[in-house]
């Protein structure tokens, strides 16, 4: 527990490391070689999954690989493998930050910096947002992304951490997360290229989506916004979209704020329609983005709380 605790604190004060060999990178990198050497448009569903198969593979056995080396170095050595690895599964400080020059670049009345910077964030095209859409994605992106950057990875660790492989646990999950990022998509290529990371990222959200939303409805209340409008819309549009977890923290968060977020969005030139989510009690603001971290920045102190208390009882 205290591995997980370090990391938390680490990722809180620090942020997210950014170099050429980060874990996510690297997952990437093989991610997209496989690619390369599986893919056929025939046989599309099939090849996915067993790039999916290898990705997941090679991810466990190099995550033991390093840990397994680290081990024979000494318990200190171990350690501190151990609190990278955990440290560099989580990002929400990054996601903080990165929305963080949307909102600066908005407030400088530089629309142009600010669909940019919301770019590095967002999937969907970003170069015809006004202010309020810009503004819309980037809280949207802080919600959908505090379940994977945050809970979702604090979730395996702890599952992880019962069976003494917290960083393991992590890392398979965010290698289903990063497939999911970057084949899981519904278009020519990728409809069914992508069917299994796509799966698989939706099973290993199920639970911790559901959990991060109930830990952003605390936290909003802690915070002083809406409980009881946030506890209303979560319950209510928490199924709106496609997918089986997304729409779960967005319906929480703009329940909170009592704004509304969803709707359409372009990808790839196409305008994709979507549901909306939540009621405009007010209009959005800049200071929207800034009351979305103070959920997120909760939620994960939530998280450290949580692991006190487990290291305390075991």
């Amino acid at each position: 527990m205290l591995e997980i605790l370090t990391a938390l604190l680490l990722d809180a004060i620090i942020g997210d490391p950014r170099y050429p060999y980060h874990p996510a990178i690297l997952i990437g990198k093989l991610i997209s070689f496989l690619e390369k050497v599986i893919y056929d448009k025939q046989n599309a569903r099939e090849r996915g999954t067993i790039l999916a198969f290898f990705v997941i593979i090679i991810v466990g056995l190099s995550v033991s690989l390093l840990l397994a080396l680290a081990s024979i170095l000494g318990k200190y050595v171990l350690f501190a493998a151990n609190v990278f690895l955990l440290y560099s599964a989580l990002a929400f400080r990054c996601l903080i930050d990165e929305s963080s020059s949307v909102a600066q670049a908005l407030a400088e009345k530089d629309i142009i910096k600010a669909r940019n910077s919301l770019s590095n964030i967002v999937g969907r095209e970003t170069d015809r947002l006004c202010d309020k859409q810009i503004i819309k994605a980037s809280i949207e992106t802080v919600a959908e992304n505090s379940i994977d950057g945050c809970v979702a990875p604090f979730f395996y660790m702890l599952i992880g951490a019962f069976f003494g492989q917290p960083a393991l646990f992590a890392w398979i999950f965010k290698s289903i997360n990063t497939m999911d990022s970057m084949i899981g998509y519904k278009n020519e290529r990728y409809e069914h290229f992508g069917t299994t990371g796509a799966k698989l990222d939706d099973i290993a959200n199920f639970i911790p989506a559901r959990i991060g939303s109930w830990l952003a409805i605390i936290a909003g209340g802690l915070c002083g916004f809406n409980l009881r409008n946030g506890i209303d819309i979560f319950l209510r549009d928490r199924k709106k979209h496609l997918s089986p977890n997304s729409a779960h923290a967005e319906s929480a968060y703009c329940g909170l704020l009592g704004i509304e977020l969803g709707g359409g969005a372009y990808r790839n030139g196409i305008f994709v329609e979507a549901s909306t989510i939540g009621n405009p009690l007010k209009e959005q603001d800049i200071w929207d983005i800034a009351r979305a971290h103070k959920i997120l920045n909760v939620t994960a102190s939530l998280c450290g709380l949580i692991t006190l208390f487990l290291w305390y009882v075991s």
